[in-house]
């Protein structure tokens, strides 16, 4: 049993470092593709690749990360991840091709894997559990720090140096990181080791890979492509090969018993539908604030920055309600706000003013922020101690699969909505069809968004409603036994 740590604020400092790192190069990158696209003189479906290699790699070798760090010890892990994207930084600055350019990101993605998947495991082995909602609603607001920073940076990096400065700024910040982990981060070494389940990893990494190349290259080809159906069927065969490696493995990727534990489940379950509805949302705002509401790139920037801003501020407080009333019931207030802001989506128009697009949208951002930390703090407290890296790389998996999966899923449909709105005498990409048109496509986007954050809603109420039951049942257990 690892005690919790005397440097508890201490060690969120150096592991917020390692979040802000790795959220701030996400949201940077981004805001540099239209520049990389010109400078290399390429073509945006292989620029795209900028991103889409690192959140391939990231996805893929998250859980195995987590798992390395149960066996090795996560200081370690964690700090080779912080070295290794560092160094991948720098090697990406000095990229001198798009391809050089993408290999690059590869590495710097295998370093940002360790620090995604055991950033939390971290802190929770560091803090209490009375303190865990609070640690981990602090670190969600680094989260929307670094996401609303990433972009303004960003652009003005590249206004005022180069594109290769959005990965040299990487440097001060990983080194920093890698000093402040080194001092104040415990070591701890597991009392069993085991062997690395490697049919499990490979398994598990072929799933995960059919499944996002199909959700990243189905919307261009379609998802009844033979390819894309191709790649489908490998993800399903590979995810039974893995369950068959897990159920026959003494020392298992993931051990298949955490999944039989109805909170662990059900607070997995709802956090991936919750990001399946925000991301892809998020990916259509621009084109709706710039394209059809006519606001500058300036101020689109700040209008998005409403969901991460109310993120970051109701994230520590549900933190600490959680650790006083429980998780359960404020994770299912924060889904009911996040229900109400997804409603409120559906009545955006072609004449919707900048404040009443901040009045829809922010309780989206507080009911997200009211929400994630209580149910991180809920399935990192369900697993067992020797089980944090997996239960922290699942959880960073599952957001992460569920933000490409909203992208592609609702991107596609409001473009085939928007397709069908604008009428059989319109032909071309989504974002030139009459704004009458885009609008009606984003409301049945956004009327699918809130049938999934519903979906999450009664399945949390569920949950609720069946934990109040066992805790009347254990409570009239012990008094009829006085």
């Amino acid at each position: 049993m690892v005690s919790p740590s005397p440097n508890k604020w201490r060690v969120m400092v150096a592991v917020g470092m390692g979040i802000f790192l790795a959220t701030l190069d996400g949201s940077i990158v981004n805001v540099a593709l239209p520049t990389l696209t010109q400078e290399f003189r390429t073509a945006f479906t292989i620029v795209e690749w900028v991103i889409l290699a690192y959140l391939l790699t990231v996805a893929t070798l998250l859980l195995s990360m987590g798992r390395l760090g149960d066996m090795l010890g996560k200081k370690p892990v964690y700090q080779a991840g912080f070295a290794v994207f560092t160094l991948g930084s720098v090697l990406c600055s000095l990229s001198t091709t798009v391809a050089g350019l993408i290999a690059f990101r590869v590495l710097q993605a295998v370093g940002a894997s360790m620090v995604l998947a055991l950033g939390t495991a971290i802190l929770t082995e560091a803090f209490p559990g009375s303190e865990r909602g609070k640690a981990l609603g602090l670190s969600g607001t680094v989260v929307s720090i670094g996401i609303v920073v990433g972009p303004a940076l960003g652009g003005f990096l590249l206004d005022a140096l180069s594109w290769h400065w959005i990965f040299l700024v990487n440097l001060p910040v990983g080194i920093l990181g890698l000093l402040l982990v080194g001092r104040f981060v415990p070591s701890t070494r597991p009392a069993r080791v085991g062997r690395f389940d490697f049919p499990g990893a490979v398994a598990i990494f072929v799933s995960l890979l059919a499944l996002l190349l199909a959700l990243t290259v189905g919307p261009r080809l379609g998802f009844l492509d033979p390819r894309i159906l191709g790649l489908i069927f490998i993800c399903g065969l590979f995810l039974l090969l893995f369950v068959a490696a897990e159920r026959r493995s003494p020392n298992p990727m993931v051990d298949l018993g955490l999944f039989r534990d109805r909170l662990f489940s059900i607070n997995l379950a709802t956090g991936s539908l919750t990001f399946i509805a925000l991301s892809g949302l998020l990916l259509l705002m621009p084109f709706y604030l710039e394209g059809v509401l006519g606001h500058p790139p300036r101020e689109v920037g700040l209008l998005m920055a409403a969901v991460p801003a109310g993120l970051g501020i109701a994230a520590p407080i549900s933190g600490v309600f959680s650790d006083r009333l429980g998780t359960r019931p404020i994770t299912v207030a924060g889904l009911a706000v996040l229900a109400a802001g997804f409603l409120a989506l559906t009545g955006l128009g072609v004449d919707t003013s900048a404040l009443s697009y901040l009045a829809r949208f922010s309780p989206i951002g507080v009911g997200m922020g009211l929400f994630q930390s209580p149910n991180n703090s809920a399935i990192m407290g369900a697993a067992p101690r020797e089980r944090l890296g997996v239960a922290s790389g699942l959880l960073a998996m599952t957001r992460l699969v569920g933000q490409i999966t909203g992208i592609a899923v609702l991107g596609a449909l409001w473009a085939s909505r928007t397709a069908v709105y604008a009428g059989s005498a319109w032909r071309g990409d989504p974002v030139t069809a009459p704004a009458a048109a885009q609008v009606a496509g984003l409301r049945d986007t956004s009327t699918l968004a809130l049938a999934l954050v519903v979906g999450a809603l009664l399945l949390g109420a569920w949950a609720l409603r069946g934990e109040r039951h066992d805790q009347l049942g254990r409570a009239g257990k012990g008094s009829s036994g006085v």
